[in-house]
């Protein structure tokens, strides 16, 4: 039996799922706990540090006809050093983790000072991008090279923006290229998700992968 939500349950009401209003969240996305992509997106500081920030809320698409690759970033603070360094460089570069680099990338949330190599400081390596001016991750299993195209407000005066992304280039591991959904695949951000017929006391996020489940079109 379906359950129904267009006001806040008053199960939920007192829990994180009120107070992260805070942060920018609607009590709906712990409900319903929509799947996103997780990645780091990587580019330079105006003092030439590499500058690192973990993202989802993001989907990639073609479009132009079919002549551009685009990735679409949903929100993106503009207090951070990621919304300032993609106004002033115009590139960036989003690199994919497998599982077992996963905390390593995360620790860039802590390592964001200006002054820091937000890469190196997290135990990860700086590599040089192709065709951007922007740091890569060399321990991620895939880079996708990308231009700085608009950016636009969901509503007007909100402290987050959409950011559109024009990817010009990729490098992708021959492991991920063998099998989308083996130890190295993209993986998914299911941010705290909540029962409100069971609320527990505490909850987390999770990241999850990737299973078959079945077969669509053939072409």
């Amino acid at each position: 039996m379906k359950q129904h939500y267009k006001e806040m349950p008053s199960s939920l009401q007192g829990t994180y799922a009120e107070f992260s209003r805070n942060f920018g969240f609607d009590w709906k996305e712990f409900i319903m706990g929509i799947p996103t992509p997780m990645f780091l997106v990587t580019t330079y500081k105006s003092n030439g540090q590499p500058n690192a920030t973990m993202q989802s809320w993001a989907t990639f698409t073609s479009a132009d006809h079919g002549n551009g690759y685009f990735a679409v970033l949903a929100s993106v603070t503009k207090g951070g050093h990621l919304h300032q360094t993609l106004n002033e460089k115009k590139e960036t570069v989003i690199n994919f983790m497998s599982s077992d680099k996963y905390e390593d990338c995360m620790k860039t949330i802590q390592n964001n000072q200006f002054e820091a190599d937000e890469i190196s400081a997290s135990g990860l390596t700086v590599a040089k991008a192709s065709w951007v001016d922007a740091p890569m991750v060399e321990e991620c299993f895939m880079n996708l090279e990308c231009k700085y195209l608009w950016e636009k407000e969901i509503v007007p005066g909100d402290d987050h923006v959409i950011v559109c992304l024009e990817i010009v280039g990729g490098h992708v591991d021959e492991e991920f290229l063998a099998d989308r959904f083996g130890e190295k695949s993209v993986s998914y951000n299911i941010h705290y998700p909540m029962d409100p017929n069971n609320v527990k006391e505490k909850g987390c996020d999770y990241v999850a992968g990737l299973k078959v489940t079945n077969r669509s079109y053939e072409y």
